[in-house]
């Protein structure tokens, strides 16, 4: 890649030309981003010590958390770098980098969330099977098919690029790299780099789009055969949570790469992908703890052991 290769670096998009500005999105930004990682490091850690969240949904959240808190990781540090030093500049082999695991990382998150809308289904439509079904070994085999399974595309799509020579010029309109933005800087021809990417992504794609709202239907009928409205409120509550962080990760993807990124939607398109990038890491571990009582517990005993705070069940008279 490096002999093809004539420029040494990609400019960036500015996010704001104000100092004021800089100063409050840099402020901002630097928050979410510690928070991000605080909180999806402390539901790794409740998933790891609390034994009574020893179980295939709470293992998948884990990883979920680990894999919000790298991809956050590989966007936010450097845009982070970008607003302090007002450089908006990343060299070519670190953008190529970037590029790879912002793919990695989206790819495995797509495929881990088709794994918990399997395991949503077989706790609700299958109850009886559930231990048997979604046992121990499974499920490593599962979260190991997801990792290994994000290679892919990335691997795909990078190798591609050494097809292509880029000699300017070398902005991007994004404050980071991604393929589609690195493509409108090409001097060669990228039609078939694009149908790569159009094939990889459709394939891989569609398959883990049916493969999580599939089972959602399988759910949506088996829970409409409930004849108590709280028993129907029980069983979606299991699953709303995966549900709402579903929606929103498919629907941020959906606006950011089939969106066309027109000079008139220029600025919602950077509202969104930083939403994508930066914010929805965050909500994600937001929403499981705020609509799930078992996390909710798990971290109030948490705090109160190591601050040596007394819960009301252990509390004496």
């Amino acid at each position: 890649m490096k002999n093809q290769t004539a420029i040494s670096s990609v400019l960036l998009l500015s996010l704001s030309d104000t100092p004021r500005t800089i100063y409050v999105l840099f402020t901002i930004f630097l928050l979410i981003y510690l928070m991000t990682v605080l909180s999806n490091f402390l539901i790794i850690l409740l998933v790891v010590t609390c034994a009574h969240l020893h179980t295939p949904m709470y293992f998948f959240l884990g990883n979920l958390a680990f894999l919000d808190m790298s991809y956050s990781s590989v966007t936010a540090p450097r845009l982070l770098y970008d607003l302090s030093t007002h450089r908006w500049s990343i060299s070519f082999p670190d953008c190529i980098a970037q590029i790879f695991f912002v793919i990695y990382f989206g790819s495995s998150e797509v495929f881990l969330l088709s794994s918990m809308s399997y395991d949503r289904y077989v706790a609700i439509c299958r109850p009886l099977y559930y231990s048997q079904v979604m046992s121990w070994g499974t499920c490593i085999q599962m979260a190991s098919l997801v990792w290994l399974s994000g290679f892919l595309a990335p691997i795909i799509c990078t190798l591609c690029l050494r097809r292509l020579t880029f000699c300017g010029p070398n902005f991007i309109r994004n404050f980071f790299c991604d393929l589609p933005h690195l493509f409108q800087i090409s001097c060669t021809d990228t039609s078939i780099n694009v149908l790569v990417l159009v094939i990889v992504g459709g394939v891989l794609g569609t398959g883990a789009f049916v493969a999580t709202f599939y089972p959602y239907v399988k759910i949506f009928r088996t829970v409409m055969k409930i004849r108590t409205n709280d028993g129907k409120r029980k069983a979606f509550s299991t699953c709303t949570s995966h549900l709402t962080v579903v929606l929103i990760y498919y629907a941020s993807v959906t606006f950011i790469y089939y969106v066309p990124n027109t000079s008139n939607l220029l600025m919602l398109n950077q509202v969104v992908t930083v939403i994508y990038t930066l914010v929805t890491p965050l909500l994600n571990p937001l929403i499981y703890s705020l609509r799930n009582k078992d996390l909710k517990a798990a971290l109030q005993r948490t705090f109160h052991r190591h601050l040596l705070i007394p819960d009301n069940g252990t509390r004496r008279s």
